[in-house]
């Protein structure tokens, strides 16, 4: 989608003085600095299961491990327990502090290049590994472990095979499969010298609002029970095998312990507000074969239970996982979770560690964190024991790995065998996953399957789009900002039908709006969700919005084209409209690199034989519908799914949205993300996208009071750029605008502007109106704070915009340098001193 003709036409460069002289800056001195628990959160181990050890521990590893600590310094163990993204740390830090792990955060690169090749990270592996390694005085060397979020196929990395979601793969009910998926990715981490991944999510989700709905298996302990033993095995290989946990085979982490998708309303890192006994039937029941397979890992949620943070939970982190379950792996934290703890902050956390942290995760902390856990070990206020037994559970898994035999990560097994990485067999099991993901939920007049010999339209902006098709966690955090190149060894769904339909004889036409010359026989319609992943995912509701594509089903309804429609999504939607636009509906999740196998399924190479994972809401506020609730009504129950000979007719639904309250539509951004039913795009002016190449601007996830909450643009000068906000259909803001509402933008400016810089609104084909905004950029960069900036609505609307028909709410534009974090853009009555209109 570009932005409308007219307001692109107004962002060229020498139009930009024409468009401010309407409206102007009173003065820069306008600019502003911006400045209970339900129940007992005490677990009574004793009524959980009890766990006979699966493995007596080796006599041979724990004195091994006894004279290793016995040789330590107190400086070296407490940098074993502390862990550091490489975007805040260096090989020379690793070894200056004795850092025991190091991990690449969804946004972190080696060179700080989201699309790094893969040479680079074996390289970056390497480094780190020697820094461990450095002779040191007479203290022991102790080799880093790396661990990385690989969680569908090694999607930090170009050119990796990308697995379905996890929501997918629940919905193919294979444990077999996900064997072999664990197998694939592990060796394809080793072939970048990564050897540890925090990987499986084992979250039984019951609120599908969460944005890492997507992540968990289903809404049962049913799916992830069953899943966790063979995914384990497929990463780690199996206990006593001479393989385990080496050759082939990493580290397996499972996560996150303990009611991270029973939060109330579905919050990210939110409270899990129920009894002991439900937290540990409804929860816990995938991590016992979890640590019978051997999972040498388990990460602690972010999230609370009953109003306490898990990362402080005692009961739980000590009393039942190490007491009555008997793990003797290590615990991991989650980014900088223990600053959550009551009492505590990022950089300073005894209580996580006493509670039962093994490992800090501390991303940008780590230095500071490092400092004050010495001075608690020091001053007796974390317990010498309590760390040493940290150090000897990190300590218990490299030597399992056989880490201090293994040499640097590009001499083991595996390592630098880059053509490894999206192998021929390694796409086929992909592809094999995405055929067994996809539940078909309606096919009337039994459509499907299609005959690849006919004439075919392909449309809807997820066709051609493997940025939509491979979902959040894929190249950066939250899988935005990539573009096709990023996936060498992918095929989009788009290409997947395209091949099939000539090999069969038949035509096949791309046209995401839909156009075409000759009638097709039939149309497929592939659309959905963006990306997205934790935090920025989260929704008031479930109800699906895409005036452009139900548009457009309904034109091709009309025109009498029998049409498919495939949905991408992280999570169980309300659709009805699309249902009732559509002739067959095939819910395809988040499929990754493999868009050939929706094709296979679509033209009957294979039959569907995926069931739903989660139940289907029949309303958009129907976001906690879960199988066994009283009174569950979905509109498809936990387990539907129709196959080619199942009856697939559906009546007609209700289109009318249920009474959730709808997203406040005067944001525009906050949160990391645009608003409801408005989009981020980037570009030159006339060529705007969701995801542009880096040449002109770009835009990555920052942090302001959460991780990724804000985005930092940075225009790069090389020809004039557009970050624009741009509505999915037109806004009527003539009420807002009479109602004295202004525009504010709160704002941190990295480096000023090199030119000047246009801030603007779009209405249309030759409609648009704006002013200058260098000089209040320039003030706002000497303050190096955020600021808020408000301008009037009517500034807008006497500088030309018409505010009945608003299409752009929000453009800035340059052709010179500027580096900007932008945190939050509203309409709202402005909270401190608005701009006045040059004419006021």
């Amino acid at each position: 989608m570009n932005l409308p003709r007219g307001a692109v036409m107004a962002l060229g460069v020498t139009s930009l003085a024409a468009l401010a002289s309407p409206c102007s800056i009173a003065n820069a001195a306008s600019l502003a600095p911006v400045g209970g628990p339900v129940a007992s959160a005490e677990a009574a181990p004793d009524a959980w299961p009890a766990r006979t050890p699966a493995q007596s521990s080796d006599p041979a590893v724990e004195r091994r491990i006894d004279d290793l600590i016995a040789a330590m310094s107190l400086e070296q163990k407490v940098g074993q327990i502390i862990q550091a993204d490489i975007a805040s740390v260096t090989p020379d830090d690793v070894y200056r502090y004795h850092l025991g792990s190091v991990l690449n955060g969804g946004n972190s690169d080696p060179g700080g290049r989201y699309n790094a090749p893969a040479k680079n990270w074996l390289a970056a592996a390497d480094a780190f590994y020697a820094a461990s390694m450095r002779p040191n005085g007479k203290l022991p060397r102790i080799p880093v472990i790396w661990g990385s979020d690989a969680v569908h196929g090694h999607n930090n990395v170009v050119g990796a095979t990308l697995f379905p979601h996890n929501i997918g793969l629940g919905a193919a009910r294979n444990p077999d499969l996900i064997r072999r998926i664990g197998a694939v990715t592990a060796i394809e981490m080793r072939v970048t010298g990564l050897d540890w991944t925090f990987a499986p999510t084992l979250a039984v989700v019951r609120d599908d609002r969460w944005g890492r709905t997507y992540e968990g298996f289903g809404e049962t302990p049913e799916i992830a029970t069953s899943y966790a033993a063979p995914l384990i095995e497929g990463l780690q290989g199996k206990v006593g095998d001479k393989d385990w946990l080496r050759g082939p085979h990493i580290i397996a982490t499972a996560k996150h312990f303990l009611g991270d998708g029973g939060t109330l309303g579905g919050k990210d890192q939110g409270d899990a507000q129920m009894p002991e006994a439900q937290l540990r039937d409804l929860f816990s029941p995938p991590y016992l074969p979890a640590i019978d397979a051997g999972v040498q890992s388990v990460m602690v949620s972010f999230s609370s239970w009953n109003g306490a943070k898990m990362h402080g939970n005692r009961s739980l982190l000590t009393g039942v996982m190490k007491g009555r379950w008997n793990f003797d792996g290590f615990l991991v934290g989650d980014w900088n979770g223990h600053g959550q703890v009551a009492g505590c902050t990022a950089t300073d956390c005894a209580e996580s560690a006493i509670a039962g942290l093994d490992m800090y995760m501390a991303p940008d902390s780590w230095k500071e964190l490092y400092h004050t856990t010495l001075a608690h070990a020091r001053d007796g206020t974390l317990p010498i024991a309590r760390l040493d037994d940290a150090v000897r559970r990190i300590l218990r898994v490299k030597i399992r790995a056989g880490l201090f035999e293994t040499g640097k990560p590009s001499s083991r097994p595996y390592g630098g065998r880059f053509e490894l990485l999206g192998g021929t067999e390694h796409r086929a099991l992909a592809r094999q996953a995405v055929r067994e993901s996809l539940v078909l939920l309606k096919n009337a007049g039994s459509l499907l399957p299609l005959k690849p010999g006919a004439n075919i339209l392909v449309a809807g902006d997820g066709a051609d789009n493997l940025t939509k098709q491979t979902g959040g966690w894929t190249l950066s955090w939250q899988g935005t900002g990539t573009k096709r190149s990023d996936f060498p060894n992918a095929q989009s769904i788009w290409e997947g039908i395209d091949a099939e339909v000539k090999a069969a004889g038949g035509s096949a036409t791309l046209s995401v709006e839909g156009r075409y010359t000759r009638k097709p026989d039939v149309a497929i319609v592939i659309f959905g969700e963006d990306p997205y992943a934790e935090f920025q995912g989260d929704r008031p509701d479930v109800g699906y919005d895409d005036a452009k594509n139900l548009a457009l089903l309904h034109t091709l309804k009309a025109a009498g084209i029998p049409t498919v429609s495939v949905f991408l999504s992280g999570r169980a939607m309300w659709v009805n409209p699309f249902l009732n636009a559509s002739d067959a509906f095939v819910a395809a999740w988040l499929p990754g690199s493999e868009g050939g196998g929706v094709a296979d399924v679509l033209f009957g190479k294979s039959d569907f034989r995926g069931k739903l994972p989660y139940s289907w809401p029949k309303a958009s506020d129907q976001t906690a519908v879960n199988v066994g609730d009283e009174n569950y009504d979905p509109l498809f129950a936990y387990g539907f799914g129709l196959t080619f000979a199942d009856k697939g007719d559906l009546a007609l639904l209700p289109e009318t949205r249920a009474g959730v309250a709808a997203a406040d539509p005067g944001v525009l951004f906050a949160a990391g993300k645009p608003g409801s039913a408005r989009r981020l795009m980037l570009g030159a002016p006339g060529a705007l996208s969701t995801n542009p190449g880096p040449e002109l601007i770009q835009a990555r996830g920052a942090d302001r009071a959460a991780q990724e909450d804000s985005v930092r643009f940075r225009w790069t000068g090389a020809g004039p750029a557009v970050a624009a906000i741009v509505q999915d259909a037109p806004a009527d803001l003539s009420r807002q605008s009479n109602g004295d509402l202004a525009l504010e933008l709160e704002l941190k400016v990295d480096a000023p502007p090199s030119a000047e810089v246009s801030l603007l609104m779009g209405c249309g084909a030759g409609c648009a109106g704006g002013f200058p905004l260098r000089a209040m950029l320039v003030e706002a960069a000497k303050t190096a704070k955020w600021t808020r900036i408000a301008i009037p609505l009517r500034c807008f609307e006497k500088a030309g915009v018409d505010m009945t028909r608003v299409e752009t709410p929000l453009s800035i534009a340059t052709s010179g340098t500027l580096d900007l974090v932008l945190s939050s853009a509203r309409i709202v009555s402005p909270t401190g001193t608005a701009l006045q209109c040059k004419q006021d």
